[in-house]
């Protein structure tokens, strides 16, 4: 700020200087001229008046006498003047021969133009004034010294009417003028400097409390609240010092605050999900002799047996889900990283998603890898994450197929977790991971889900040093990108997996299910399904091997399309 300041003062006060020294250049240069003019002028005149006398006095009567007499009358004249005149005495044109030309400097007579001695002549005795430039007699042909040519006639006796010019140097005038500029420049120069040094020491004056407001506003974002401007003075920096201690004073009190709320709310949580946990046990074996002796009931007390088991298994996810992000919260999360296959771990969570599947009716597409996938993760979080964004698209899937892509590259691992079902504003995708936050919170909760699944599967992404990124539009579906290092320290710069890909054949080994039989079904190379054969969703799933698959990557991307 301050050096915009100098610079902008800077530069108007050169423009200011050099308007006002142009100006006053050319005022100088037009006085002294003008002053220098009117006593050329002057004393010429004196001078032609004084020429014309002598001649008019003198007796002479021959060629000689008045050849002398020009002689005596030019030397007269280049003495009585300034010493930086010279004088030219011409015979006029059309007058006879009878005397020379006499001239006290023949080098310099040149400078006479035809056009000034024809206008002498014409203005019968008038004088004519005419700006010439004065060579270098130590460089010829250049023009160095300004000077004046002034003309005027008189009457020679016997020899008739003579040309009379006076030129005058006015190199001593020229000189002078440098020296009032110089003098200006000079000023000029040193009135910018003392200009910028006031405004530097303003404007310093100015700014620097306003550095240490924005040092202290810093210390203050990066958490240090303790941090106070000192006060100086009862002007406005002095002011506003006051009013910004006053205000980190005030939301220091106030993060404290927020700081102990938040506290007691971590731990009344975590106390009170270990405290619900042993009446839940109680509970929970009372509900299981009751379910497990639904058979003996009446419809109405055998449907409420069911509900009461139902809701005590979302009771119980919903204690693990709260003693889990109490545990992000006070940063007691530990993570278990092993040497492990993601592949593996993902169709560990297609495994325990696939009776939600046939429930919901939901298709199943897995495309996987052809090489190993070997990461350090933890697999349990892994699979948490998995499964939680499964469950989450097939809850939305609208009867849409849902498809899982596995990808990796030197650096790290990617799941896509793709469905085709009711989507998300631009608006959801940015509050998808938000505790306890529903798209739409009047839609049915058919699964019994906590709100907090996607939150805790944010966390555990990032306590692997990766990303957990969402795409949705209305009506396209909605797209979930886990990218995982491949080793602990790596810092992720792209994913092996564009965020969304569309429904395609997978690369590689392929699972599909379809939730109507339970059973898994391979897609022949011509896309033709065999069912025969299938066995059902239990034990170990079949890995079979796809040819002429599409390559994960490739297909459109929805999201390129809308932007």
């Amino acid at each position: 700020m301050q050096l915009r300041v100098v610079s902008s003062v800077l530069v108007v006060g050169v423009v200011a200087v050099a308007a006002l020294g142009a100006y006053l250049s050319d005022s100088m240069r037009d006085g002294l001229f003008d002053r220098r003019i009117a006593e050329i002028d002057l004393e010429s005149a004196q001078s032609t008046a004084q020429a014309r006398r002598t001649l008019d006095a003198s007796p002479a009567a021959t060629a000689s006498e008045a050849q002398s007499l020009l002689y005596d009358l030019n030397e007269m004249l280049q003495s009585s003047g300034s010493a930086s005149r010279e004088v030219f005495l011409w015979r006029a044109q059309g007058e006879p021969y009878v005397v020379l030309d006499v001239s006290s400097n023949r080098e310099l007579a040149q400078l006479v133009s035809p056009e000034m001695r024809a206008a002498t002549i014409a203005a019968d005795g008038a004088q004519q004034l005419q700006p010439v430039a004065i060579p270098d007699p130590d460089a010829p042909g250049t023009e160095v010294v300004p000077g004046v040519v002034v003309g005027s006639t008189v009457e020679v006796p016997v020899a008739g009417t003579y040309e009379l010019y006076y030129l005058y140097d006015l190199e001593a005038d020229q000189e002078t003028l440098g020296f009032l500029q110089s003098v200006l420049l000079v000023g000029a120069l040193i009135m910018l400097a003392l200009l910028a040094g006031i405004t530097a020491i303003v404007t310093r004056q100015v700014v620097q409390p306003v550095r240490g407001a924005a040092r202290v506003a810093e210390r203050l974002a990066d958490g240090h609240l303790d941090e106070r401007l000192p006060v100086k003075g009862h002007d406005e920096m002095a002011s506003l010092a006051r009013t910004l201690n006053e205000m980190a004073q005030s939301l220091q009190e106030q993060i404290g605050r927020m700081e102990e709320l938040s506290m007691l709310q971590r731990r009344f949580v975590s106390d009170v999900s270990h405290e619900l946990r042993t009446p839940l046990t109680t509970v929970r074996m009372a509900s299981e002799v009751l379910y497990t002796s639904r058979d003996e009931f009446d419809p109405v007390s055998r449907r409420s047996t069911e509900l009461l088991q139902a809701q005590l298994d979302r009771f119980e996810d919903l204690l693990a889900d709260l003693l889990e992000i109490s545990r992000f919260d006070a940063g007691a999360a530990a993570l278990e990283a092993e040497r492990r296959d993601v592949r593996d771990v993902v169709l560990a969570a297609v495994e325990h998603a696939a009776p939600l599947s046939e429930r919901k009716g939901v298709w199943l597409s897995v495309h996987l890898a052809d090489e190993r996938l070997t990461a350090d993760v933890d697999p349990r979080r892994v699979e948490r994450i998995v499964r939680n964004l499964l469950v989450n698209a097939i809850e939305h899937a609208e009867d849409h197929p849902v498809e899982v892509t596995v990808e990796g590259d030197g650096h790290a691992v990617a799941v896509v977790v793709r469905d085709h079902g009711v989507g998300m504003t631009p608006h959801d995708v940015e509050h998808v991971f938000d505790r306890f936050w529903r798209a739409d919170p009047a839609r049915a909760r058919t699964t019994g889900g906590t709100g907090l699944g996607l939150a805790i599967s944010l966390e555990d992404a990032h306590l692997h040093g990766g990303w957990l990124e969402a795409w949705g539009r209305p009506g396209r579906g909605a797209s979930f990108r886990l990218t995982l290092p491949r080793r602990a320290g790596i810092q992720l710069r792209s994913s092996p997996l564009p965020l969304v890909t569309e429904a395609s054949a997978g690369r590689g080994l392929a699972h599909e299910w379809d939730g109507s039989s339970a059973a898994a079904v391979t897609e022949d190379v011509d896309g033709t399904v065999d069912p025969a054969g299938l066995p059902a969703l239990t034990g170990e799933l079949p890995v079979v091997p796809v040819a002429g698959a599409r390559v994960p990557g490739t297909a459109t991307d929805p999201a390129e399309e809308d932007r």
